[in-house]
């Protein structure tokens, strides 16, 4: 249940309380040259702010802490292709890795559909193949709401993504040339595993090899959890289900040994910090007694609002996010939302930069 504050803010909205005001030019549209360059506000203890670089982590973080890291792999999920007439379309699976099966190893897809005039059920849409080999037809199932439409795929859809896809970048960076060769790489965790994210889980884009080593060197562990992330992170959630506190749904699997992790972090004192917000909801969607949470797998709808009782979580390592956006709302839960915004605020005056390829917030 949602803060009476936030219910009845702006006509109803109860994103309008987590609003800011950001200069355009404060987006990043492109990462930092290296990964640990990205500059790290930290707030710690009741009132305490910092300036550093994610290079300077291993400060901030003691010996028996447990960092949890996101290990979904981003999908190469956005599909250009054209209609037998020539029109051009644009296909962005949603939920790669988590398609119906079909006969004759086809699969059924969630999936945007873009085009000049929608598509009705049953309209083809052709992607383009190499030299000497055929195009690969796609077929429209039936059309859903917000241009949503359950789409045909012959065979595999992790394989068609592989051979036709493009990384699928936030809407929000706006290039004329569209993504480069090096989102391939920038654009993906250095402990990116399991494929089926359409976006990366973006604090962890700040961690390079070298720094996780000097982290396990200070004595730091580190525990790895698996959460698909959907398009739906970047879409206005609906006001009813933000009222029912549930969010889009996101397949998550907690392995036996993150659960072991944390128990054994928090037996010796340690700190349980998660690298980002999916890593933290993951954990407290799971959490049982003690704040430990049960391995297991499924799909999450958990909203992690203000008034949140954290059970797993002790601290949390995040990107600085959109206004009005329930990502916000839950570091706002962790943090505090007055301090959250006043730290937005002097970020904004400072010259952090923001969203996907931006900086990064330390919160202990």
């Amino acid at each position: 249940m949602l803060p009476a504050d936030q219910q009845a803010a702006g006509g109803g909205s109860p994103l309008a309380v987590y609003d800011y005001s950001l200069p355009p030019d404060r987006i990043a549209s492109h990462p930092a040259k290296r990964r640990v360059q990205a500059r790290l506000l930290v707030l710690h203890g009741r009132e305490g702010m910092a300036h550093e670089k994610v290079a300077n982590l291993t400060r901030w973080l003691k010996p028996g802490d447990l960092l949890v890291m996101n290990d979904t792999k981003v999908v190469p999920a956005r599909l250009l292709g054209r209609k037998p007439s020539g029109g051009k379309v644009e296909v962005f699976l949603l939920s790669p890795a988590r398609p119906r099966a079909l006969e004759n190893g086809a699969e059924l897809h969630q999936a945007l559909v873009k085009s000049h005039r929608p598509l009705s059920a049953g309209a083809e849409i052709l992607l383009e193949a190499g030299p000497g080999r055929r195009e690969t037809v796609l077929q429209v199932v039936s059309r859903g709401e917000r241009g949503q439409a359950l789409v045909r795929v012959p065979g595999s859809g992790l394989e068609l993504t592989r051979r036709h896809g493009q990384v699928p970048l936030p809407p929000y960076i706006k290039r004329p040339q569209g993504p480069r060769a090096e989102d391939q790489r920038r654009y993906q965790t250095v402990y990116a595993a399991k494929e089926g994210a359409v976006a990366a889980p973006t604090a962890g884009l700040h961690l390079s090899p070298a720094l996780l080593a000097a982290l396990e060197k200070r004595g730091v562990e580190t525990a790895s959890l698996t959460l698909h992330v959907g398009y739906g992170t970047f879409a206005e959630p609906r006001p009813e289900d933000l009222a029912a506190g549930r969010l889009h749904a996101e397949w998550v699997e907690l392995p036996q040994e993150t659960s072991l992790a944390v128990a054994r972090a928090k037996a010796r004192g340690g700190r349980v910090i998660a690298v980002g917000t999916t890593s933290a909801r993951a954990l407290e969607w799971r959490a049982g007694p003690g704040g430990v949470p049960r391995p297991g797998s499924g799909w999450c709808d958990f909203l992690i609002s203000e008034g949140h009782a954290f059970k797993a979580l002790d601290g949390l390592i995040t990107n600085f996010h959109l206004p009005r956006t329930t990502l916000l709302m839950l570091v706002s839960a962790l943090a505090g939302r007055g301090r959250v915004l006043a730290a937005y605020a002097q970020a904004v005056r400072r010259g952090y930069r923001f969203y996907s390829y931006g900086d990064a917030m330390l919160i202990v």
